[in-house]
Order: C-alpha cells, then sequence, then structure tokens
C-alpha cells in the first residue's frame, strides 16, 4: 500500500488455478490506496503483458475491484479475484477463513482466503441461451458438434463429443472471431477425476487464448450438474497452462468456485504517473 511518503505501489504475481508456479492462469495485482485513472491503469495492464492485472483500493469498508486485459477493461475476471484476494492475504490485509466482499463492475463477488495457496470466489453465472449453427461451427468441429449456445456475458459455447481432438484447436484461428461473440469457450465431457473439460478463445478481449478461465466456468457449470445430476462439478482446463477448479452451485444465481493459486513475485512499483497530465489518480 501506498506509505504517506509516496514510496511506491504494492505489486505481485500469482499463477491462479495452479498449486505450483508457471502453470494456471497468471495475474498481476496492484494495491492501490485511492482509485487511479483508468489510461494509467490501462497502460500499466499493457506493460505488464499478463492476460489481466488487477486493480485493488480500500473504500468505505469494502474493497473495490477492477480488471484489465493488455487491450481493454473487462467486467469480470475469476482468475484475477481469485489471485487478488491470495495477494491481500499475502500482504496481511485480511484474515484466513473470514468472509470479505470485492465491490466490481459485475456487483459485489464474495472471497474467503483458506490458506496461502487455496480460496474460493462467488462468481455470477448468466445462463445460456440456445444460438443458430453457423457454417464455420460444423466445417471446423464436423460431426462432433452437439449444440451451440451465447450467453450474457458475450461468450460463445460450443458443445463437442468426447471423442473430438480438444487440444488440437488453434487459438490463432481466424475463426474465433466470428460472430458477435468476444469470446469462444469449446467444453466436452472429461474423464475422472474431473466431470468437463473447456477451452477459451478471446480475440475480442485481447487474448488469443486464457489458459484458465474463471468466469467460463462459472457460466458451464449450471449446465453440467444439471445434465449430470450433481450437486458440485469439477471443471478443468486443457491448455498449454492447464489448470482447474470445484464449481459449486450457491441459490443466489453465484457460482462458488475453489481453486489454488501460486505466488510467482511480489515487489513494489515506484511512485509513478503515467498519462499525458501528470495526474495518475483520477477516475
Amino acid at each position: 500500500m501506498i506509505s504517506s511518503t509516496h514510496q511506491g505501489i504494492a505489486i505481485c504475481a500469482i499463477d491462479a488455478f495452479s498449486e505450483v508456479p508457471l502453470g494456471g492462469n497468471g495475474a498481476t495485482v496492484v494495491l492501490l490506496d485511492k482509485p487511479a485513472c483508468t489510461n494509467w491503469m490501462q497502460a500499466l495492464a499493457r506493460e505488464l503483458a499478463q492476460s489481466e492485472t488487477a486493480f485493488l483500493w480500500h473504500n468505505k469498508q469494502q474493497w473495490c475491484l477492477r480488471w484489465f486485459t493488455p487491450s481493454c477493461e473487462v467486467p469480470l475476471c475469476g482468475h484475477a479475484s481469485l489471485a487478488a484476494g491470495l495477494a491481500l492475504y499475502q500482504w496481511g490485509k485480511i484474515d484466513l477463513g473470514e468472509e470479505y466482499f470485492f465491490s466490481t463492475s459485475s456487483g459485489n463477488l464474495r472471497i474467503e482466503v483458506h490458506s496461502a495457496k487455496l480460496a474460493s470466489l462467488d462468481l455470477p453465472t448468466t445462463g445460456l441461451t440456445s444460438r443458430i449453427q453457423e457454417p464455420w461451427m460444423a466445417e471446423l468441429l464436423g460431426t462432433s458438434l452437439l449444440n451451440q449456445w451465447s450467453s450474457g456475458l458475450a461468450y460463445g459455447v460450443l458443445l463437442v463429443s468426447t471423442n473430438f481432438p480438444l487440444g488440437k484447436l488453434d487459438p490463432h484461428n481466424p475463426v474465433w472471431r466470428n460472430g458477435p461473440e468476444k469470446a469462444w469457450l469449446v467444453m466436452q465431457a472429461a474423464e475422472t477425476p474431473h466431470h468437463y473439460q473447456l477451452r477459451f478463445f478471446a480475440p475480442g478481449l485481447g487474448i488469443s487464448e486464457d489458459p484458465v478461465t474463471g468466469s467460463a466456468h462459472a457460466l458451464v457449470a449450471p449446465w453440467w450438474c444439471e445434465q449430470l445430476n450433481l450437486s458440485q462439478v469439477s471443471g478443468w482446463q486443457p491448455s498449454q497452462r492447464p489448470g482447474g477448479m470445484l464449481c459449486i452451485p450457491q441459490k443466489n444465481s453465484q457460482i462458488r468456485i475453489k481453486g489454488s493459486g501460486t505466488l510467482l513475485w511480489k515487489g513494489e512499483l515506484p511512485w509513478i504517473s503515467t498519462n499525458s497530465d501528470g495526474e495518475a489518480w483520477k477516475k
């Protein structure tokens, strides 16, 4: 946290949804003492070049949270929120086993840190809406394509059969820019110990492939629970940096995701302001 002498800004990197370093989904977390200029936060996120950078500050008894990819601010990010909770514990700002809430553009998100490497987070789920099949979907997936949906998160969802080679999908294929959706997730049933697996392609968010995506699992976990008649499911993401999470539907149209996170490094940014008028601390 910034001291009274403005010596620096606390920052750390956490690999979310991974029990080991360099796995899962990397996020940087920046601890501010007040809201910062959006342009400054975007520029810093671009410089840090993680799939998401989370910015935190405390205001009126609550933690405020915003998320930025290298190219844009996003309305919801699961892995960076999990990372933010673990970072607050690393900085000694919150206690183990206590319930806290992040104030975000997607509402208040409950966070609880269970240990230095384990946390649970409640994310909203918007449900799936039936979508027409477009020619590119069948061309890419063939007879393995079983169904397709859209969602309130502007994620498209494609369900494929278990014999489809999910790992061979190319994240740089231009088809992921088709349609009005900002991102596409392709999912299928999985073998024990996981119930399903998915990959997530998000060129509309400035990310070819997101390694492990909490908001995507929160979106589809209720569907898998219903299909499998289970009260909770384990989801896996077989990307180049694989990881997974336990997903537990709640009564308030939210999903509790529980996953590991590993601290990669922590340090301090010097007191800097990067926007054109020299003032970093504007909304």
